[in-house]
């Protein structure tokens, strides 16, 4: 991970009284320690179409509904298509920068609006860090799950009941334990 994603998140971890390889952790396995696509140099986001659904159930399909997950030109693809039938509602329906927070969150973090949130993380990475200590931070079962590291619980609050099922469609390591892996990594 960059040094200089180690040194803002050391800096929020403190700030919030968290414990700073528990973040790394987030941040690593979230989107490998990237809040913006070193490409296009815009915030990295996850589409998700069957948030977008139910946000805006009345939108017709279109390129929003065959999003192609972790691609990210695709993703701005399908988020740009639901932003031109209803920009609040793809908001809501996107997972944002480094710690891949839903839009619809944004009340939860303190913003009056999901733009208010899409642009404060659009600010910088020290901000999108600091989104992620604020997500954690008020979420009492999140929050101690995290003293605890218990690692499955934190897969499970964080990313949904169905992370194991969602490691297995895509071929991936389950949360939990990417989660452990990292944070043993950050402790050594």
């Amino acid at each position: 991970m960059k040094q200089q994603i180690i040194d803002l998140t050391k800096k929020v971890a403190a700030e919030f009284g968290f414990e700073l390889a528990v973040m790394l952790s987030f941040i690593e396995v979230e989107t490998g320690g990237q809040g913006f696509d070193s490409k296009t140099g815009k915030i990295m986001i996850q589409f998700e179409p069957s948030w977008f659904k139910k946000n805006a159930p009345y939108a017709p399909s279109g390129k929003w509904s065959v999003n192609k997950v972790d691609v990210q030109t695709k993703e701005w693809e399908a988020f740009n298509d639901a932003f031109a039938k209803d920009k609040d509602a793809a908001m809501k329906s996107t997972s944002i920068g480094l710690p891949q927070i839903l839009g619809i969150h944004y009340k939860r973090l303190g913003f009056d609006s999901v733009g208010e949130m899409w642009d404060h993380a659009k600010v910088s990475l020290e901000n999108q860090i600091w989104q992620l200590a604020k997500f954690i931070d008020t979420d009492r079962n999140l929050k101690n799950a995290i003293l605890e590291k218990d690692w499955f619980t934190i897969a499970k609050i964080y990313n949904g009941s169905g992370f194991l099922k969602i490691a297995r469609q895509y071929g991936r390591e389950p949360y939990n334990i990417s989660m452990e892996k990292a944070y043993k990594r950050y402790t050594s």
